[in-house]
């Protein structure tokens, strides 16, 4: 049976002026705090008009493509509210990669304009722009402040893109499987992504700010645009450390910000004192599974409910969440849902081989369709199950078994016995070629800080003793850091490639 949201959904009419309307409230109060200095609104919206007035001087249809750099830097967080809010297409590129990875994204995008960071435009990207006939735009932090670096060359300006025909944003997948696929997000999609974010939620100008460290590169950029969206303050971060996320949360007073699990862990291993977090009423996560040892070890700690999302970049930001209400009904009974669909969304389960909708209770792959994207359903390969109340229930990846000599292993089965190590903070299996059996599951593992390293073959005899055989490692790599993209998910292929080929 399908199962879809019960909440009327609220789309905005024109997300892009009400977008506009909600900056130009800010005026001469502090927006957005970065690196512990606050911003006014005001200033903020000087970096918007600069770029859009340099857009406007050198020609730039509305229609043309601007690739933005993205960092999670005060100028960058304007200029991509200010493209957004100025109905510009805007292709996220990805900033953590070499010179020459963001010179290949340009030489392959060829946007009109190019935006980014001046630390990013170096030779080779600059020579890549000029070559492609795009703009360059550097911004700088300090001072704060907007230069044309190349003019686009106007025979450039009329050339037809895909990225044209969609207004709106143009992001990241994570990229832990396989290089990122750029995904549309056209303006109108935006609305429901900032509903599914805020959740139904109002908010202030005096309420605790919006603490933002997702990567705006990715569908994190969202995670932007909730504060305006709610006339709140935000405190933004380059990317997470434990020290600012807690400082933030303990001078504002903040009462929920977005988690994944690797960052609970890194709260954890931090050993943060209760009395620092003790001013949030709830978690709300996603970006990966919440294993029950994590959730029970953290919820016990810190007596803070983890409520659990499920989404993917293909919907443009959550499928299923918690909402306040549902868990203070459902949670005790339902610890392991990642909750109902949200408003707009409907999901059912289906069977992988015939296509057919299973059961309630029965687990599938779970198809997703949500109103504004379109009336498709996009077929996932993650395994799920619904019961009766219409709760969500996610069972791994359908297309992450290890395929050794015949015999299916589940890469998460042989994780969570890795985890379990006292001295364990994080693992990855994956899989790897095998001449003999086609693939055989090699291991990376995190350790905890201070914590005394076992051996290879402790761990393999961990495994042994729980799981068949077949599930053994062939190979266990202890690392000081498992690889991870900005996220902070786990990248399947760099954690393959620390597997040793001499063996």
């Amino acid at each position: 049976m399908e199962h879809q949201g019960t909440v009327a959904d609220t789309v905005a009419d024109d997300f892009a002026d009400e977008l506009s309307a909600h900056l130009a409230r800010y005026g001469d109060r502090p927006f957005i705090e970065f690196e512990r200095r606050w911003y006014s609104g005001d200033e903020v919206t000087q970096v918007i008009d600069a770029v859009i007035r340099l857009l406007d001087d050198n020609a730039v249809p509305s229609t043309a493509p601007i690739g933005l750099v993205a960092r999670n830097r005060l100028p960058h967080a304007a200029a991509a509210l200010g493209l957004i809010a100025a109905r510009r297409p805007v292709a996220m590129i990805y900033s953590y990669q070499s010179e020459q990875s963001i010179a290949r994204d340009i030489a392959t995008l060829a946007p009109a304009v190019v935006i980014s960071d001046v630390q990013d435009w170096t030779e080779t990207t600059l020579a890549a722009a000029r070559a492609a006939g795009c703009g360059a735009i550097a911004l700088s932090l300090r001072p704060l402040s907007v230069e044309l670096l190349l003019r686009p060359a106007t025979a450039h300006l009329d050339t037809a893109t895909e990225i044209a025909e969609t207004p709106g944003l143009h992001i990241l997948s994570s990229g832990t499987t396989g290089p990122p696929k750029r995904l549309p997000l056209p303006t109108d999609v935006l609305s429901h992504t900032v509903a599914s974010m805020t959740m139904g939620m109002t908010g202030c100008y005096d309420d605790p700010p919006e603490l933002v460290y997702w990567p705006f590169g990715s569908v994190g950029v969202c995670q932007l645009l909730a504060a305006p969206f709610l006339d709140k303050r935000m405190v933004l971060l380059e990317k997470f450390t434990v020290d600012d996320w807690v400082r933030a949360i303990k001078t504002y007073r903040i009462r929920r910000a977005g988690v994944q699990p690797a960052l609970l862990r890194m709260l954890l291993d931090a050993d943060v004192p209760r009395e620092d977090l003790a001013s949030i009423e709830y978690l709300p996560g996603g970006s990966g599974p919440l294993e029950p040892e994590l959730r029970d070890a953290f919820e016990s700690k810190y007596g803070i409910p983890l409520m659990w999302a499920y989404g993917a970049t293909e919907f443009a930001g959550s499928v299923c969440a918690w909402t306040p209400e549902d868990h203070r009904r459902h949670g005790a009974d339902k610890p392991r849902s990642v909750g109902r669909p949200l408003p707009g969304v409907h999901v059912r389960i289906v069977d992988p081989e015939t296509g057919l909708e299973v059961t309630s209770g029965e687990v599938g792959h779970l198809e997703g369709r949500v109103d504004v994207i379109g009336p498709d359903w996009i077929r996932t390969t993650d395994l799920a199950s619904i019961d009766a109340d219409g709760f969500v229930y996610l069972h791994g990846r359908g297309d992450g078994a290890i395929n050794r000599g015949g015999f299916k292993i589940l890469p998460e089965t042989v994780r969570a016995v890795l985890i379990r190590h006292p001295a364990v903070l994080d693992a990855s299996v994956v899989g790897v070629r095998d001449d003999r059996l086609g693939q055989v599951p090699f291991a990376a593992v995190e350790l905890r800080t201070d914590s005394t390293a076992p051996s290879e073959d402790e761990l393999k005899d961990l495994v042994r003793e729980s799981l068949p055989s077949h599930h053994v490692p062939v190979a266990v790599a202890i690392v000081d850091e498992l690889p991870r993209n900005a996220a902070w998910k786990v990248t399947v292929r760099e954690v393959a490639a620390l597997y040793p080929i001499d063996r």
